[in-house]
């Protein structure tokens, strides 16, 4: 019995030195930790059950029976972040670089039906040189499998992406299906064909970094949601992502103790808004000021800063969060910033997440570069995903609101739940002076009578109130009393049940 034992721990220990201690250093040479480094880190501490140690490759081409490492390439298993279930892979790149072999698909596949089964979020953490071109088709089949398996969870239960080393070729597509995908600067990258390939078919030179680092796709692609510093920052911002997240569709997010009264009086919030109409002013500091402590969790902060997505807690309760960014081409709408916001909300609805939105937005981006980039049919995916959402909805006015980008955000039309407006807000087709060279223009060569137009337009529609007397807001409120005001809403929508028509599925467009 006594042998028995002494060699399972050899098994054992042997499995967890994965690519051996050279392999191992060189891995901390680069400043990335090793696959079980990531996971204790990411995971609390003594909670990681691990899946299929001993699993090894049945590859008898090219002399590969004669290496078959224990885990294949990629630890699997399930621990708790907080308490909470959380199933997870981590690729080893110290084990034939990391690389995708038949088994090492079948472990990933193993764990995402685990998670599926018993409603519990998936974290994959990426390192890997890509398919294993000894195993041929094998490997590509094994891919295949777990896309299957990304799309089949897809807003059945969260799904996020570390991206801690490279990640080419097909593999990138596993992580483009998941809810979240995150980076570390300077040491992990992704594309579809790499620089060399590039430089083959193109004959464009270009780096590793520059095709796919965490620089690109944080603000150039969008392909990824945020980039950290390094490993160890990476692992403990996805716990706090974390514990913003539902389990699972079925289940509500997680309601964490708050220190912070719901009805604060935030009275710098009532001189947020400047008097000069063209003058900016940060959105972040309004969003920060009604969260509790605070808290907000940005997420793709880097691309189309027009528009602010993330999450905050009121009342302990996760809330999603949207909001024009005055700071940024005037809090315009255009083609990125419908996109990353459409996505958004359409998370936030498949998890229960109820959606909060703040509007201080001029129109769509004007231009042949929006209109031949399509920003219709990019504009109507935010419009879509706002109008199927059946997720508590509060909106709050800050300042202008003009043309169709009312309607697309969260307007009172699109079944927002509650609509309130600043006494700063304006509800209008367009703003003063641009209304006014339509309407008038037979008197545009005398300044004076236009000057006294514009006047007679602002004081009819630069307020909430005709859009008050509508309907269309519920509520013009002080600035100041915005959390509490919001935080009740919420409150008051715990029990909405809303549906959409039957169907198999919607066709957004896409």
């Amino acid at each position: 019995m006594k042998d028995i034992l002494e060699e399972l721990e050899g098994r054992r220990t042997a499995a967890r030195a994965g690519g051996g201690e050279r392999r191992v250093q060189a891995q901390h040479a680069k400043g990335k930790l090793t696959a079980r480094e990531r996971i204790e880190l990411l995971l609390d501490e003594g909670s990681f059950e691990e899946f299929d140690m001993f699993v090894a490759h049945r590859c008898t081409d090219f002399g590969m029976e004669k290496d078959r490492p224990a885990g294949d390439g990629v630890v699997t298993g399930w621990g708790t972040i907080n308490g909470r279930q959380v199933y997870v892979f981590s690729q080893d790149f110290t084990v034939m670089g990391g690389s995708v072999s038949e088994t090492h698909g079948a472990k990933i596949c193993k764990i995402m039906d685990m998670a599926m089964q018993n409603g519990a979020p998936v974290i994959g953490i990426n390192d890997s040189g890509g398919a294993r071109i000894q195993e041929g088709v094998a490997s590509l089949a094994a891919y295949g499998e777990v896309f299957q398996r990304n799309i089949e969870a897809s807003g059945v239960v969260p799904q996020i992406s570390l991206i801690m080393g490279p990640c080419a070729g097909g593999a990138v597509y596993s992580p483009a299906m998941t809810d979240f995908i995150f980076m570390v600067k300077d040491s992990s990258y992704m594309f579809v064909t790499g620089p060399d390939v590039v430089k083959t078919v193109t004959n464009e030179v270009v780096t590793a970094e520059e095709l796919g680092g965490a620089s690109t796709h944080t603000r150039k692609s969008s392909v990824a949601d945020g980039a950290f510093e390094n490993d160890v920052e990476a692992l403990a911002e996805i716990r706090r992502l974390f514990d913003f997240l539902p389990l699972n569709n079925r289940q509500k997010a997680p309601v964490r103790p708050f220190f912070d009264d719901p009805a604060r009086i935030e009275s710098s919030l009532d001189t947020l808004v400047p008097d000069n109409p063209n003058q900016p002013y940060d959105m972040k500091e309004l969003i920060t000021k009604i969260a509790d402590e605070g808290d907000f969790f940005e997420v793709q902060k880097d691309y189309a800063a027009n528009i602010i997505i993330g999450f905050i807690r009121l009342e302990g309760q996760t809330v999603g969060v949207v909001a024009n960014q005055p700071m940024v081409l005037a809090g315009c709408l255009d083609i990125d910033a419908s996109r990353k916001a459409a996505r958004f909300v359409r998370f936030c609805d498949a998890f229960e997440i109820p959606i909060l939105t703040f509007v201080d937005v001029p129109g769509f981006l004007p231009g042949t570069g929006q209109e031949y980039g399509g920003v219709i049919k990019h504009g109507a995916k935010l419009l879509f995903a706002y109008g199927e959402a059946t997720v508590p909805k509060v909106t709050v006015l800050t300042r202008k609101t003009y043309g169709g980008a009312y309607v697309v955000m969260a307007s009172k039309h699109l079944k927002a739940d509650f609509n309130y407006a600043w006494p700063t807000a304006e509800v209008a087709v367009m703003g003063a002076k641009g209304a006014v060279e339509i309407l008038y223009r037979s008197e545009l060569g005398e300044p004076e009578k236009i000057a006294a137009r514009v006047k007679d337009y602002e004081d009819r529609f630069a307020n909430p109130f005709v859009a008050a007397e509508k309907g269309f807001i519920d509520e013009v409120i002080m600035p100041h009393s915005t959390r509490r005001r919001v935080a009740r809403a919420f409150a008051a929508l715990r029990g909405k049940k809303a549906a959409m028509p039957w169907k198999k599925h919607d066709n957004i467009p896409l």
